[in-house]
């Protein structure tokens, strides 16, 4: 069992971390890569810029120092959104004691290396450090809440991924392992693509069949590449795959989905990112899932879709149309 743990990121999920850890009587340091905005997390003892209403623990700590924050640290949460991860690590590589597993939260596909997280985190360290990633139907406001939530633990290495389950189970949040990192990885990238039409969706009110289909036909589009890419078919109907897709297209909570239905209504690009309070993984990460389908030569005309408009190619009623007047096939 872990003794001690430090999280990379103090965005919202990283604090919920914070909070499940804390709870299991882990000690717990967080970090930041700005000292100041840290800074006002600790002295709040909240984290009043992305999880604003919820207290953290007492018992957590805060470094803002690289080489004190991972000096101690039994196990490392890696909870950097995916474009700025290898900025982060390239930062911290020098300070990281050797051998320390890292598990991984963060969701999304780096657009230059079309890499996963967990790729990306090798490609800096190398294979010294075993790698897990946690992922599911996990918005980060109702886990602060104590609302009851399920996820999966992910790694090629059983006794880390059971390591990772005792660490961050409790009465209210479900651990469940897993040994298919591919596909736990892609489910959460490409999910938040889904997402944003899901939003679109709401903003231009089409209604719960057009959703369905959505959610339904996106799924399809999601195990597709997956399959391509080595994972396992069966994932995609797990907790990281149907569970994760389902709450990022249905919750208003979710910052994708309210992406997408900001551009529903009308607003542009631009606005719509504005507009959201945290980083809008959905927006790298299309150009990234279409780059990878080409690759593979796959079909996602979902995907595409989402892409042409945040690219200004098509318009919202052009994108739909272009989907609903797709050559007629079985499903």
């Amino acid at each position: 069992m872990f003794r001690t743990a430090t999280i990379i990121g103090n965005g919202g999920m990283g604090s919920v971390c914070a909070m499940l850890l804390c709870e299991n009587g882990i000690a717990t340091t967080l970090w930041g890569h700005d000292a100041a905005e840290l800074g006002r997390i600790a002295a709040a003892k909240e984290n009043v810029i992305f999880l604003p209403g919820y207290a953290l623990p007492e018992a957590l700590c805060y470094e803002a120092d690289d080489a004190a924050a991972l000096a101690k640290a039994e196990f490392v949460v890696s909870a950097v959104p995916c474009q700025f991860l290898r900025s982060v690590w390239k930062r911290l590589k020098p300070h990281l004691p050797a051998g320390v597993p890292i598990v991984s939260i963060t969701k999304g596909i780096e657009i230059k290396t079309l890499l996963r997280p967990t790729q990306i985190i090798t490609e800096i360290l190398g294979e010294a450090h075993p790698l897990a990633t946690l992922s599911g139907p996990n918005i980060a406001d109702e886990l602060a809440h104590r609302l009851p939530a399920t996820a999966t633990v992910a790694s090629k290495d059983a006794a880390l991924a059971q390591d990772i389950q005792q660490a961050f189970n409790t009465p209210m949040f479900r651990v469940y392992t897993n040994d298919d990192c591919v596909g736990v990885e892609l489910a959460g990238a490409m999910k938040n693509v889904v997402a944003i039409a899901a939003g679109i969706i709401d903003g231009i009110g089409a209604g719960d069949n057009a959703k369905a289909a959505l959610i339904t036909r996106g799924l399809a589009e999601i195990q597709r590449l997956g399959v391509a890419l080595g994972a396992n078919e069966k994932t995609f109907a797990g907790l990281s795959g149907l569970g994760d897709l389902f709450t990022t297209c249905v919750s208003p909570k979710g910052r994708n989905r309210s992406f997408g239905e900001h551009i529903g209504k009308g607003m542009s690009v631009d606005e719509a990112i504005a507009s959201t309070k945290s980083v809008v993984e959905g927006v790298p990460t299309c150009g990234g899932i279409v780059a990878l389908a080409k690759r593979h030569h796959v079909e996602m005309p979902i995907t595409e879709a989402i892409y042409s408009l945040i690219n200004g190619e098509k318009t919202v009623k052009e994108a739909i149309a272009d989907l609903m007047t797709r050559e007629l096939k079985a499903e």
